[in-house]
């Protein structure tokens, strides 16, 4: 069995009593960075064997983590915060673990971007995540389609970026667009700076940001 399992995104306190006890019960715990994991299992006391499983060694492991999981072990997969898979690594082995025919369970819990919509004030019964935005190629060609939707959008961005992206939801979407910068969640400076595109932009000029950001735009009318 794969579990898929969520770890928090800021508060060490938001993970379930069915992830703590999975992470405890496998034979292998894979993380996105050992290091940052190793706090959160030091601090619910998990003794499981941890191994590095990240974007830069995943397409030469996953096969034998497959091969692994075939002979009757169970596996865990983290991230460093949220859900796995949600642009963090995961797909891959997951997608992996189906087509060997490897059952695969993906526990609820954390993520960033359903507390980012909901506290954005802005219309959440339908929306689209974007993710990363490319830094460069195509990043032009995305925001000309995002300008054209109706629903609500949802990306990921960070600090040092995060001027030059309400800019240009300015450019493309609209200066009066309104956007909402939520970031830190559940931490102990979390916060939420809402407003129209150019309010924001120009709070931006004033201040930096720091720490994980999510951008919530609103979509077109």
């Amino acid at each position: 069995m794969l579990y898929l399992v969520p770890t928090p995104i800021g508060n060490i306190e938001d993970i379930t009593y069915r992830a703590v006890k999975v992470l405890q019960d496998v034979d292998l715990i894979l993380a996105e960075d050992t290091r940052t994991s190793g706090h959160l299992l030091k601090h619910y006391e998990i003794a499981t064997k941890m191994s590095a499983y990240h974007a830069f060694n995943e397409h030469k492991t996953v096969d034998q983590y497959v091969a692994y999981l075939a002979e009757g072990s169970s596996i865990a997969l983290i991230s460093d915060a949220g859900t796995p898979g949600i642009s963090d690594p995961g797909f891959l082995l997951l997608r992996s673990c189906i087509d060997a025919g490897i059952e695969v369970s993906v526990l609820p819990g954390a993520t960033a971007i359903i507390p980012a919509l909901v506290m954005s004030g802005l219309p959440c019964d339908k929306f689209y995540f974007e993710g990363f935005l490319p830094h460069k190629k195509g990043r032009k060609t995305r925001w000309e389609a995002l300008a054209q939707m109706v629903s609500t959008i949802a990306l990921y961005e960070s600090p040092h970026r995060i001027k030059k992206c309400i800019d240009e939801v300015a450019l493309y979407c609209g200066e009066e667009r309104q956007v909402a910068i939520v970031r830190e969640l559940s931490k102990v400076y979390e916060e939420v700076i809402r407003g129209t595109a150019i309010e924001v932009s120009r709070l931006l000029t004033e201040r930096k940001l720091k720490g994980e950001i999510v951008v919530v735009i609103s979509g077109k009318r």
